[in-house]
């Protein structure tokens, strides 16, 4: 069985077939249980297990704040070829964000991240982990430059939408390079501009991190065939994009 997109116990599946399924997750939702959150009753993998009547194995991640494609195996064995085609870095990820300022329109940035852990979900990592290389592809895809003082240095602001391609994959990989750019990503409480921040919440209702795992592509672990898998925008993103003039930036990645 194959099913490209329906929503199914809350979950918003965009592809299934015997070995896989992938859905759109939504921002805010955890991947499965975690410390991070004792309180939250509501999981991606839990979610989807339920939605596809089998258990589901996670072969990547996705922050919580990030939406967007997230892929699941629904055997061990698939599981295990998934991960190694992660590992062999043999998987394209395409994401979409808002950055502050006007970023070149394209480039590669290359710098190795340290280890941050989390307080809770980390606590018993080895805190002496050598800075791992981490490399991120980008491109400017619009810009604009709004009659607001957002910054007290500057009469106006400044954002690019961008595609972001990451080679590797570290965590927080994708916001941290942004803030090394100086163009960190809009409604990044960890990494981000609190003053762009609340500016975007005032102004636009957006309280969402503007980033967007858009499209996943590799081969399919047991037939071989080229897969594409792509998942569209929520509400705040389409808002953005509207408000800004930037909704035919948005090209189909799949024509």
């Amino acid at each position: 069985m194959e099913i490209q997109s329906s929503i199914a116990n809350d979950i918003d599946i965009i592809y299934e077939d015997e070995y896989l399924v992938a859905i759109n997750k939504e921002e805010g939702l955890l991947v499965h249980r975690s410390w991070l959150d004792k309180g939250e009753t509501r999981f991606a993998l839990q979610l989807t297990r339920d939605a596809v009547g089998c258990h589901v194995f996670p072969v990547h991640r996705l922050d919580r704040p990030t939406s967007g494609v997230l892929l699941f195996a629904k055997s061990a064995a698939v599981a295990r070829s998934l991960t190694e085609t992660f590992t062999e870095r043999r998987v394209t990820k395409q994401y979409l964000a808002v950055v502050r300022g006007f970023i070149p329109d394209k480039g590669t940035i290359d710098y190795a991240l340290s280890f941050k852990p989390d307080a809770i979900t980390d606590k018993f990592a080895n805190l002496d982990k050598p800075a791992q290389e981490a490399m991120t592809h980008w491109q400017r895809l619009a810009q604009i430059e709004l009659p607001f003082a957002v910054s007290r240095k500057h009469d106006t602001s400044r954002y690019s939408l961008v595609r972001l391609i990451p080679k590797t994959g570290r965590k927080h990989q994708l916001r941290r390079h942004m803030k090394h750019l100086f163009h960190p990503i809009v409604g990044d409480t960890s990494h981000g501009d609190g003053r762009h921040n609340r500016f975007f919440r005032s102004q636009y209702e957006c309280t969402r991190m503007l980033l967007h795992a858009q499209c996943l592509a590799l081969s399919h672990p047991v037939t071989g065939e080229p897969l594409l898998i792509q998942a569209g925008l929520d509400e705040q993103w389409m808002n953005i994009l509207q408000a800004f003039d930037w909704v035919d930036s948005v090209e189909d990645l799949g024509h």
